[in-house]
């Protein structure tokens, strides 16, 4: 999976450089970080009403696709390597959900 993954972020990645009038990915990253951001939560509050909607698990499907691009996008708009989110996730795998939530530090 993180293959998949990996691959759309190396080519989100490329996009920077490509034709503004040929590339959506870089119409948002031209338009920001904070034009990234407002796009990944509107698909992520799409996302929430197709699994809110039992009856369609294509559109939950497709929802989860496109909040995963938007993600990978906000991600690159940020500088944050999509490699670096994984060995995040890596690293906490080793400790139960809840003991790594408890250690995290207090806001």
């Amino acid at each position: 999976m993180t293959d998949v993954l990996a691959n759309l972020a190396a080519t989100i990645q490329n996009r920077r450089t490509a034709a503004s009038d040929s590339s959506y990915t870089r119409q948002l990253l031209d338009a920001g970080a904070e034009r990234c951001a407002r796009k990944f939560g509107e698909e992520a509050i799409e996302l929430v009403i197709a699994a809110l909607d039992r009856s369609s698990k294509d559109a939950l499907t497709s929802e989860a696709a496109d909040v995963l691009y938007h993600l990978l996008v906000v991600l690159e708009s940020r500088g944050v390597a999509w490699q670096d989110v994984v060995a995040k996730l890596e690293s906490r795998s080793a400790t139960s959900g809840l003991a790594e939530k408890a250690a995290r530090p207090k806001a």
